[in-house]
């Protein structure tokens, strides 16, 4: 059964829909005016984006405010803008840069949604008398033998659940998304059904605080301005030790990274894969995919939607948005775990390994 199904449209509490500009969450909102429910519209203001021209492609910038404002006036439902600058910066741009700065990949929209866009978004809904917060991601919550449960949306190429591991699992009484059981296409057909002024907006694309997508040089510059000591450049090195190159900063690149690592010609012929980022010395560690790092990973931070596990199990973990999950044995120590994929699968430490029983999500953590 569907938490929506389960939910009437009677209800004389409002819902609050979180509002990124977007085409999604402001379907999501139409859906429920058109349900019969009363209706807040929120957006959060969570970074400055002064000096961005790009007019799509971001999320939360001033134009997206403006577009999710027009929205309200079109479903006639109250808009509110919430400022969450300060902690966003904190827990997702200060995050972002400390995790290149390790030689690690981040992934910041997984840390926005475990901090800011349900905990702080949830409280400012209940002070608003709302007993649900609305978003327009394409994930479903089922109630399963007595347990709320996460699962894959319909849509598998717009399925968001991988972005969704981490946040607050007692949240999800609370948590509603409309659009788990439609394709994207039948979101676009439902914003112009409502008339929506943004109907026809163009999906985001890039990271949201980092306004011409250039990851390195947004690092950099943050990490100046706090004082924090940048990597250098340095050498491109096989596993032998032999010199085939020179980096700008190790901050630049990721594990299993191919493209951009400059004209590298590896002994053995074929395009050389980064197999290692060595911060203390400086180096670009690359070979063939053949020498690519056993495909095992240490997972920390780990969070769960059902039972914790206690011992080693068997399940699938995907380790990108759009990865493939991979069968795996993960072998359980506390709040860490050890994952042993059965394929060769690089495994790229700062990124989310999520577990999946099906299309149920079952927890995941963070690759140390």
């Amino acid at each position: 059964m569907t938490q929506a199904s389960t939910q009437s449209s009677s209800s004389q509490s409002p819902v609050v829909v979180g509002l990124s500009g977007g085409v999604d969450s402001s379907v999501a909102a139409a859906l429920l005016v058109e349900q019969g429910h009363q209706v807040i519209g929120i957006t959060m203001r969570l970074y400055d984006a002064q000096g961005t021209t790009a007019s799509s492609g971001r999320c939360c910038g001033p134009r997206d405010i403006a577009d999710a404002r027009a929205v309200c006036d079109v479903l006639g439902i109250p808009f509110y803008v919430v400022d969450f600058a300060d902690e966003f910066k904190e827990a997702v741009v200060d995050d972002f840069v400390d995790t290149y700065l390790r030689g690690h990949t981040p992934n910041p929209c997984i840390r926005c949604n475990q901090s800011i866009k349900f905990t702080p978004l949830l409280r400012r809904a209940r002070q608003l008398g709302a007993d649900s917060l609305v978003t327009g991601h394409y994930a479903r919550i089922e109630s399963r033998d007595g347990r709320l449960i996460l699962r894959r949306g319909v849509d598998a190429s717009k399925d968001q659940s991988y972005f969704l591991f981490s946040m607050p699992p007692e949240e999800l009484a609370s948590i509603r998304f409309p659009l788990g059981e439609y394709t994207k296409d039948q979101t676009r057909k439902l914003a112009e059904k409502f008339a929506l002024p943004n109907a026809s907006k163009k999906d985001s694309q890039e990271i949201c605080f980092v306004p011409d997508g250039d990851y390195a040089s947004f690092v950099e510059k943050a990490a100046n301005e706090r004082g924090l000591t940048l990597p250098i450049a340095g050498d491109i090195v096989t596993e032998s030790g032999e010199v085939v190159g020179r980096h700008k900063g190790v901050h630049r690149y990721t594990i299993g990274q191919r493209r951009g690592i400059g004209d590298v010609k590896l002994a053995g012929g074929g395009p050389a894969y980064v197999l290692r980022l060595d911060i203390e010395k400086h180096q670009l560690v690359v070979g063939p995919a053949a020498d690519a790092p056993a495909p095992t990973a240490e997972v920390e931070g780990l969070r769960w939607f059902i039972e914790a596990p206690t011992a080693t199990f068997r399940t699938h973990v995907q380790l990108r948005h759009r990865g493939t999950p991979v069968p795996a044995t993960v072998e359980i120590d506390g709040s860490r775990a050890k994952i042993t994929l059965d394929s060769d699968v690089i495994c790229a430490p700062g990124q989310a390994a999520v577990f999946y029983d099906g299309d149920m999500v079952q927890g995941g953590g963070w690759i140390s």
